[in-house]
Order: structure tokens, then C-alpha cells, then sequence
């Protein structure tokens, strides 16, 4: 498929996906969200495909927010469609069974923040803003920033930060655990990369496990995260990795992973 406000570059083993819309600062519209569920589409079928980075094109922003033209035609009916599909893309990201890195190169405000949150892992430039500033147009955050911030940075600092409206720099960002490290804006996406091919240089299928195992305790118990561990942990144990990975450490050598 050709992609109008994407772009879709595959490499080795991982694909960068650029929201390709710099002059609208990559604002989030209704093309774009089908898109964006069409590559991970894409991406959920092609079995070399291990790894992602969503980054945004251009100096200035990953997402500025949801397209102010496309919302302002929204009533309380049509309100609830496009809250819900950009949520459900937005969830289909993050529920990616593969790794999925933001590199956040500049503004991520309102639904680019939400859509920064719906990765995995977050890296950002000196020069990334974060924030929620929907009051600031009479509404609520709309693609899940009420229920994904406090999970990242507790309840207080997220009510603060949307009742406030107010930006954060990376640097903030950092301290609060909404983003893992900031990067000087030239070295962002070449330090992305690097992180993305030590990572894939492991056994993938025990970084995919590893993943699944933290994703699902965020809707499992306790004690049934426990077991889901010891389960996937046994299945691991089956595999040809894990006895090439065992048996390299003890000869003292590098493993040759074959993901099998």
C-alpha cells in the first residue's frame, strides 16, 4: 500500500514509520490513523519486520495533537467516533507483540503525546515538548492520555499536567518518567537506531516474551502474572536460542541467535 502521510522504510530487521505530515506539524487526522493501522498491519505479518521506531518528519514536532480542522467539525456524536478510532489504533500499537520506540524529535502535544505513550519505549530530542493542552480548547484528552499518563507518571503529576494544559521540555519529561532518555536533536535518531540493533542482537524471541510478559500484567493479577511468566519462561526453555544461548555463555563465546 502506498501511504500519503507515512513513511514506511524498512531495513534489516526493524522498519522506521515517519508521520509525514511537516507541514501540518504531523498533526493526527482520520487519513493518517488509517494509515498508521494499515503499516501496523503491515508490520504484524512480516516476520523479518522485529522491531519498530515512529518518528515525525521534519525539525519541529513527532505530533503537534489532532488536526484542529478535522475536530472542530465534531459534535457530541461524531465527538465519540473520533475519540474512539484513533484510541483504538493507538491501543493496536501498543499492544504490539514487538518492540515499538518513539523517537520524539520535536512537539508532542495532545494525541501526538498519546500516540508517543502508545510506544513501548520513548527517546526524545534536547528540543521535544511534552504535554496535554486539550483544555486549552474546551475538551479532554481523547485518545487515552487519562488512563495512560498516571500509569507512567502518577496520578498527581498527570491531573497536573492535564488541568493545567501546560508543556513540559524533554528534560522534565525525563525526570518523570514519561520519556526513558533524552538525546541531543542530532544524534536522536542514530541513538534510536543503535538501542533498536543492540536489542535485536539478543534472542528476539525472548525480547518478544519479555515484552508480551510486561504488557499482560497490566490487565492480569498478580499471581496469574506470575504463572504466565513461568509459562512463557518454560516455552523458552524448548527452544533453539535458549540452548545456543546457554551453551555459548558457557564455551565463553558470542551466541548465534537464529530466533527458533
Amino acid at each position: 500500500m502506498e501511504f500519503a502521510t507515512l513513511l514506511f522504510e524498512k531495513k534489516e530487521n526493524y522498519v522506521i514509520v515517519t508521520l509525514n505530515r511537516p507541514e501540518k506539524l504531523n498533526a493526527l487526522n482520520f487519513q493518517l490513523f488509517t494509515e498508521l493501522n494499515e503499516a501496523i498491519r503491515q508490520i504484524e505479518l512480516d516476520r523479518d519486520i522485529k522491531a519498530v521506531i515512529l518518528t515525525g518528519a521534519g525539525e519541529k514536532a513527532f505530533a503537534a495533537g489532532a488536526d484542529i480542522m478535522e475536530l472542530h467539525e465534531s459534535d457530541d456524536i461524531t465527538g465519540v467516533h473520533f475519540s474512539q478510532y484513533g484510541s483504538k489504533v493507538m491501543l493496536r500499537l501498543e499492544s504490539l507483540r514487538k518492540p515499538v520506540v518513539a523517537a520524539v524529535n520535536g512537539f508532542a502535544l495532545g494525541g501526538g503525546c498519546e500516540l508517543a505513550m502508545s510506544c513501548h519505549i520513548r527517546f526524545a530530542s534536547e528540543n521535544a515538548k511534552f504535554g496535554q493542552p486539550e483544555v486549552n480548547l474546551g475538551i479532554i484528552p481523547g485518545y487515552g492520555a487519562t488512563q495512560k499518563l498516571p500509569r507512567l507518571v502518577g496520578r498527581a503529576k498527570a491531573l497536573e499536567l492535564i488541568l493545567s494544559g501546560n508543556m513540559i521540555d524533554a528534560y522534565e519529561a525525563e525526570r518523570i518518567g514519561l520519556v526513558n532518555k533524552v538525546f541531543p536533536h542530532s544524534e536522536l535518531m542514530s541513538k534510536t537506531v543503535e538501542f533498536v540493533q543492540n536489542m535485536l542482537s539478543k534472542g528476539t524471541l525472548a525480547v518478544f516474551s519479555a515484552l508480551d510478559c510486561v504488557l499482560s500484567a497490566e490487565h492480569l493479577p498478580y499471581i496469574e502474572g506470575l504463572e504466565y511468566e513461568s509459562r512463557m519462561f518454560g516455552k523458552l526453555c524448548g527452544t533453539y536460542d535458549f540452548k545456543e544461548g546457554t551453551k555459548a555463555f558457557l564455551e565463553k563465546r558470542k551466541p548465534n541467535f537464529k530466533g527458533e
